[in-house]
């Protein structure tokens, strides 16, 4: 049953799918097969039993402080205040010129508190050629700007929240070193409607991890 209410903003993740070109796509499996449970379970009994074997940054992910600090938290150290039921503001710039969002985007919101998300409408790209080529970024002083005005989480519909033309990574840097958290790889942004909403992107509780994919979704108020 579909509930109007709640717009799923996450990517499916499948056997063979490639999220960031050079990182290995999942491996999606039976480690039990139906038919191999027949012989464990009584007759007319059976389950199966799946295998996954992926790197953390699969499908629609969130980054924890750990994925960019040693001694950042680990997605066992977030509270889970800080990845669900969040306030949320939707920023569209969609129609901005060039690759880059810089603050002039965020300026006059009330971000303070709320996990902020970047429509840009890259996610019509994902699973072609074009989604990791020339892909719209926040520049560091976007980054900067929204740490400063109390954001606690930044969400994106893109390749990545950084530029990844060099090996500098300054958006991630500046939120995750402010205990920021980042959701990279969203799509759907362009169904939520103006007006209230509150985000949730959980992830599995990992020690050791920084990153790890999310069901992200909105639920819309009134």
């Amino acid at each position: 049953m579909v509930n109007p209410q709640l717009i799923d903003l996450s990517h499916t993740v499948e056997e063979g799918m490639i999220t960031y070109k050079g990182l290995p796509a999942p491996l999606i499996c039976d480690y039990l097969s139906r038919e191999a449970s027949r012989q464990i379970y009584a007759p007319g009994t059976e389950f199966q039993i799946g295998k996954i074997e992926m790197v953390a940054n699969t499908g629609t992910y969130l980054d924890s402080p750990f994925h960019r600090y040693a001694d950042g938290k680990d997605l066992s150290q977030l509270d889970l205040a800080a990845v669900a039921h969040l306030e949320g503001v939707l920023v569209d710039v969609v129609k901005r010129p060039g690759r880059s969002i810089d603050q002039t985007s965020f300026q006059g919101l009330d971000v303070r508190g709320k996990a902020v998300l970047v429509h840009t409408g890259w996610a019509r790209h994902w699973r072609t050629d074009q989604y990791f080529e020339d892909h719209p970024f926040l520049t560091a002083g976007a980054a900067a700007y929204l740490a400063d005005a109390g954001a606690v989480l930044v969400g994106i519909d893109s390749h990545n929240i950084d530029d990844t033309s060099t090996g500098e990574r300054p958006v991630h840097s500046t939120l995750l070193g402010r205990e920021i958290l980042i959701v990279e790889h969203l799509c759907h942004l362009e169904q939520i409607p103006t007006g209230n909403f509150h985000f949730y992107a959980v992830p599995v509780k990992v020690k050791g991890f920084g990153t790890f994919p999310v069901r992200a979704f909105v639920q819309l108020e009134g």
